[in-house]
């Protein structure tokens, strides 16, 4: 597409050039498959090394630490769970850190706060590394489908380097600006998503105790202005009972993370954040009935019976 030419031509990451994945979970390892199908040279790295063979299958190279990885290539994809686990392994013994130089670039994916963005920025940009961060939204499928929506911030040169690869994994990718706006963004758009999904189980509570059909509701919800995606693709796991760790697109406790995450933000912004409160309190309950590894739907259930 002309927009493809136009990147490369400004100096985007070159075609079938060597590019670092640490990180391959459920959405991680669907992007690096995108990636390494699409011509780059992958280089993957995962905590569990068994996860790399997949990849490995396909044709990408597997690293015995971060480190190695940032070593090897000059530009480096991480998509970890949480706040504590990209610390780790951005700072830690054997880290993407120990190994930056200058010319060597990280593009964090992974969802966390601002601090700790910007805490991880900060040690790289001392060695001379550059770093963006840029989370995702979307879960499981998109990644799949390289459908993703990227919400880069920080280094605005890097993010255009890096644009070709997000060309791959994504549908729409946004320049958000300094350091930490594409993690407030991320933590806004899931606060909603975790009410939304609460707000959406109520419905059906309700509407089936007081006589009304689930599908009836659902058709009525579709022909609406309230018609989404989510409510289509959730209205489908309830109806099929989605709720084992097999079903997983978006894990429970990561959606109950990111609240938490929205939550301490709402704090130091001085927002109050009632529905995401009790939506949180909502999620917390339903991982104390060991639901954690579910799909976050699986607070279904536990709605319906409170």
């Amino acid at each position: 597409s002309t927009r493809k030419s136009i990147v490369m031509a400004s100096g985007g990451v070159a075609d079938g050039s060597k590019v670092g994945f640490i990180g391959l979970g459920i959405m991680g390892k669907a992007m690096a498959i995108n990636l390494q199908k699409a011509g780059y040279k992958v280089v993957v790295w995962n905590r569990t090394s068994s996860k790399c063979d997949e990849l490995v299958k396909l044709g990408a190279t597997a690293a015995d630490t971060p480190a190695k990885v940032v070593s090897e290539c000059d530009v480096t994809v991480v998509m970890l769970a949480d706040p504590a686990a990209c610390v780790q392994v951005a700072l830690g013994e054997g880290g993407i850190e120990s190994a930056i130089s200058p010319g060597k670039s990280i593009v964090d994916m992974s969802t966390v706060d601002a601090a700790t963005s910007s805490k991880i920025h900060d040690a790289i940009k001392a060695k001379g590394g550059r770093f963006l961060e840029a989370p995702v939204s979307g879960s499981k499928k998109p990644a799949e489908d390289g459908q993703l929506v990227i919400l880069g911030a920080g280094d605005e040169d890097l993010y255009t380097y890096a644009l070709p690869l997000f060309e791959v994994m994504g549908k729409k990718s946004v320049y958000l600006g300094s350091i930490g706006n594409g993690a407030k963004m991320k933590l806004v758009v899931n606060m909603m998503l975790g009410a939304m999904t609460c707000t959406f189980s109520e419905a059906i509570g309700l509407c089936e105790k007081s006589g009304l059909k689930r599908d009836e509701f659902f058709d009525v919800l579709g022909a609406g202005a309230l018609q989404s995606p989510w409510y289509t693709i959730k209205g489908n796991a309830v109806n099929k009972e989605l709720y084992k760790p097999d079903d997983v697109t978006f894990p429970m406790k990561h959606m109950q993370k990111d609240l938490r995450l929205a939550l301490e933000l709402g704090e130091e912004v001085k927002q109050s954040l009632t529905v995401a409160h009790e939506t949180n309190e909502l999620f917390k309950e339903a991982m104390a009935q060991g639901l954690e590894d579910c799909d976050l739907i699986a607070v279904h259930p536990v709605i319906m019976k409170k």
